[in-house]
C-alpha cells in the first residue's frame, strides 16, 4: 500500500509540474499515465485478494 501513494504522490508532482511549467508538458502525459496504471493495478490487485479470500 505504501507503493502505491508513493507512485500516486509523484503522479501528482509530475503532473503538477508539468501544468506549471511552460513546455513541460510531457511531464503532465507522463504523471496522467503513470496514475491510470496505478489505479488498475490497484483494481487488479484487490480483485485478487477477494477472489482467494472467498
Amino acid at each position: 500500500m505504501a507503493l502505491f501513494l508513493l507512485v500516486v504522490l509523484i503522479a501528482i508532482v509530475l503532473g503538477l509540474v508539468g501544468a506549471v511549467v511552460h513546455g513541460l508538458i510531457y511531464l503532465l502525459a507522463i504523471g496522467i499515465v503513470l496514475l491510470v496504471a496505478d489505479v488498475a493495478f490497484l483494481a487488479v490487485r484487490s480483485t485478487r485478494r477477494q477472489r482467494a479470500l472467498r
